[in-house]
């Protein structure tokens, strides 16, 4: 039976600025499921939420658990149509070793988008929050493409060149974890479409939130804001900023939009490739 007479529910997995920027543009009228590992957090965003008019539930997720995210969609879906999907959680490199990043980063993002693909509203649309990073990595082979696409999610963190004597470094394996995350929206945008529903990525460069301070004030630190100097913008991007595309791709105007990554960094990743941040060759 159609659940005509339930709410729209737009689910929000990180309680993060990001997340919230994108979820204030799209969730009037609907009840956002605002989902965090850390259950402060969640009431936290949740309060400013209400306060600003939305309808706000939370949850506490662990998404390098299948468990705990599919205690998630039954939550959801025990509320309404799930709608929307707004997935912005994660791990940076100076947060966590190789192998947790893989398992929040990769791993989690692939469950999370098994999961929801087999309830998403038809006319519902996704976004996942990947990153710069993700585009500074050299090119793989299409072998490793495909693989870090359309691996079943149980089976990825075994593939071999996720193995730890293949992975250098926390940065290497973000790269690689947000590379794939690119790489599995484009092949589950197949999947979801046909429930007729979208999905994207956006992949951020140097926005400022609690985690990019934290990786400016880590060892990356000089690095980054070499990078923000060097850019084409000159400037670190906002929330607010990433907030608008992922308006655009949730909504009516980005209808024919699906298994796309939009990179937003301001021309950093062009000035990697191309400018004065590239890497020197002997």
């Amino acid at each position: 039976m159609m659940k005509t007479n339930k709410i729209n529910v737009i689910v929000v997995i990180g309680a993060g600025s990001i997340g919230l920027a994108i979820a204030r543009r799209v969730s009037a009228g609907k009840l956002i499921l605002l989902a965090d590992l850390k259950k402060e957090h969640a009431a936290m965003a949740a309060k400013t939420l209400s306060e600003a008019g939305f309808e706000v539930s939370t949850a506490i997720v662990n998404i390098s658990s299948r468990l705990s995210i599919q205690d998630l969609v039954k939550t959801a879906t025990a509320i309404g149509n799930i709608t929307g999907l707004i997935h912005a959680a994660g791990v940076s490199p100076s947060q966590a070793p190789p192998a947790t990043i893989l398992k929040v980063d990769l791993y989690g993002t692939a469950v999370i988008l098994e999961e929801f693909g087999q309830v998403i509203e038809q006319g519902g649309a996704g976004v996942v929050i990947a990153s710069q990073s993700g585009h500074r990595l050299p090119a793989l082979t299409p072998e490793q493409d495909k693989a870090l696409a359309t691996t079943p999610a149980e089976e990825l963190l075994s593939l071999p060149m996720l193995q730890p004597h293949q992975i250098k470094d926390s940065l290497q394996a973000y790269q690689l974890s947000k590379r794939g995350n690119s790489l599995r929206v484009k092949a589950e945008a197949v999947r979801w479409g046909k429930r007729g529903a979208r999905i994207n990525t956006i992949s951020p460069g140097i926005i400022i939130t609690p985690l990019a301070k934290d990786e400016l004030a880590g060892p990356r630190g000089d690095g980054y804001r070499r990078m923000i100097e060097i850019s084409a913008v000159g400037r670190a991007g906002t929330p607010d900023e990433i907030g608008n595309v992922g308006a655009l791709l949730m909504g009516r105007d980005g209808a024919f939009i699906t298994g796309s990554d939009f990179l937003m960094d301001g021309g950093v990743t062009s000035a990697y490739w191309y400018g004065e941040l590239a890497p020197k060759t002997e």
